[in-house]
């Protein structure tokens, strides 16, 4: 069964503007995600991606973009892959922890990547660890994330 954020998604991404009507309508879900504008591109079970641009909003005092909204990419990711892959009738999930690297500057815009391996089985009380990867424009690895996503039976 296909999971209710997925539909919509599925529904949206063909219509003209259908990524960026998607991305605000998580961000209005999700208020905080708005301050990084970001914008979901793609989305399927297992794996999510989205980007983020280099803008004066995100910036920190040495000019490229900021831990927390690397942080910030890194959970919307992860929180829209797992809403679109975790079976809605029998589970539930929230994140509990974030580990990260920050392994080079972002200069540029960024974009990420959630990606868990499917099929799998869901447990109750499960610690679901997630990567993220975080690249710039020019596909350098500049973060890392494994967000601790906790699932539960309904």
């Amino acid at each position: 069964m296909t999971a209710p954020l997925l539909k919509i998604y599925k529904k949206m991404k063909w219509l003209p503007f259908g990524q960026w009507l998607f991305s605000n309508a998580v961000c209005r879900k999700a208020p905080y995600f708005a301050s990084i504008k970001p914008a979901i591109t793609h989305l399927e079970p297992g794996l999510c991606r989205a980007s983020v641009p280099k803008r004066k909003a995100v910036f920190n005092h040495i000019g490229t973009v900021h831990a927390i909204a690397q942080c910030n990419l890194a959970e919307l990711c992860a929180g829209v892959m797992v809403d679109a892959t975790v079976p809605h009738k029998t589970h539930r999930w929230i994140p509990k922890g974030m580990t990260v690297q920050y392994l080079k500057k972002a200069e540029t815009d960024i974009r990420a990547e959630a990606k868990i391996i499917l099929p799998r089985e869901w447990q109750d009380k499960e610690d679901l660890i997630v990567p993220v990867e975080v690249f710039d424009l020019h596909g350098t690895k500049v973060f890392h994330a494994d967000i601790n996503m906790y699932i539960t039976q309904r």
